[in-house]
């Protein structure tokens, strides 16, 4: 095996297509955004005999709680086997980019099932768990190939109900669009519900960045939910690789009884099937075993729609340099005040 660096959108997008487990984070759109915001890039293959086995997008990552380097639901095999070799040769790579750049460790969120055998071969590289995840370690899917009456039998019985309610209120629109002011409108419900729940929002530059590395290739829609013509619920949704993905939502409390939402993610789920998509991802969910977690009520919410859990490998962090440390007490400080 040997590892080099990718160049051709085309290759890259041909490789992906051929892969089963995969969200946009590996997308060739995804690295654009990147750029966008600053943050230095990388795309590597692994070959195999001249043959292109797996695919790691990773950026630099510059806070005030450290330099790193970041590795998002990646690698991405068509192996099933092997992803010791994969991650042993990226891992050396890694390594002698993240000294150059002045790194202080490596993450990555993998993209592997969490079973003992994958969770093994981070360990056996020296891996350990990082203290908090940027993106999604577990999601909610559905398979959207039925069609549509058999697609609402299986959700939950409150869900079928309130997207019928929704239905029959002539006062309830569901519109799409993919205008830079459709970013702006969800921007203001956004921040709205940042304050409500007392989280972080990301800036209006940041979502206007993401909308524009994936518009151009008509891989993004904004759905906004209207009620007497005042828009009270929005997501955002990126259509890539036949997964469409929920990938920011966002809500008014304004008018808690009208099920405005629940219509908004039925459209948007309508939308994918008829645009050839195989699976929607309802992005992350939180344990359903914890019932005090800050994300039980949308992970409920999601749920409610039916499909299937997602559980990938804990986020990993390999330690290049004693300032692992500072950041490490830092992220898990602000994990444990949020309630993670």
């Amino acid at each position: 095996m040997e590892i080099k660096e990718i160049k051709n959108k085309e290759t890259w997008k041909n490789f992906l297509s051929e892969c089963e487990e995969k969200t946009f984070l590996q997308s060739w759109n995804w690295g654009e955004f990147q750029k966008m915001m600053g943050n230095k890039i990388w795309r590597f293959g692994i070959f195999e005999n001249d043959t292109l086995i797996s695919v790691a997008f990773f950026y630099k990552i510059q806070a005030k709680r450290g330099t790193f380097m970041f590795l998002p639901h990646g690698p991405v095999t068509k192996l099933k086997n092997g992803k010791l070799k994969i991650l042993e040769i990226l891992l050396e790579e890694l390594k002698q980019i993240a000294r150059k750049e002045g790194a202080g460790f490596i993450r990555i969120a993998p993209i592997f099932e969490r079973n003992e055998e994958n969770i093994e071969i981070f360990k056996n590289l020296g891996f350990r768990n990082s203290p908090i995840h940027i993106h999604p370690e577990l999601t909610w899917e559905l398979d959207i190939t039925p069609l549509e009456e058999k697609l609402l039998k299986p959700m939950r019985k409150t869900t079928r109900y309130l997207i019928r309610q929704a239905q029959k209120n002539e006062e309830i629109k569901i519109e799409k669009g993919n205008k830079i002011e459709d970013i702006e409108k969800f921007n203001i419900l956004y921040q709205e519900i940042s304050k409500r729940q007392h989280f972080f929002p990301f800036s209006l530059d940041y979502l206007k960045s993401e909308f524009l590395s994936f518009q151009p290739d008509n891989q993004i829609l904004i759905f906004s939910g209207k009620y007497k013509e005042e828009i009270i619920a929005s997501g955002i949704f990126i259509f890539w690789q036949k997964i469409c993905f929920y990938h920011h939502g966002a809500s008014s409390l304004k008018y808690p009884k009208i099920p405005v939402s629940y219509l908004l993610l039925w459209e948007a789920i309508k939308e994918a099937k008829r645009g050839g998509c195989r699976k929607f991802n309802f992005w992350g969910i939180a344990p359903t075993e914890d019932q005090n977690h800050p994300w039980r009520g949308l992970t409920l919410f999601k749920m409610g729609f039916g499909g299937y859990k997602k559980e990938y490998v804990k986020t990993q962090d390999f330690i290049i340099s004693p300032k692992y440390w500072l950041t490490f007490v830092f992220e898990k400080l602000r994990s444990t005040k949020r309630g993670f």
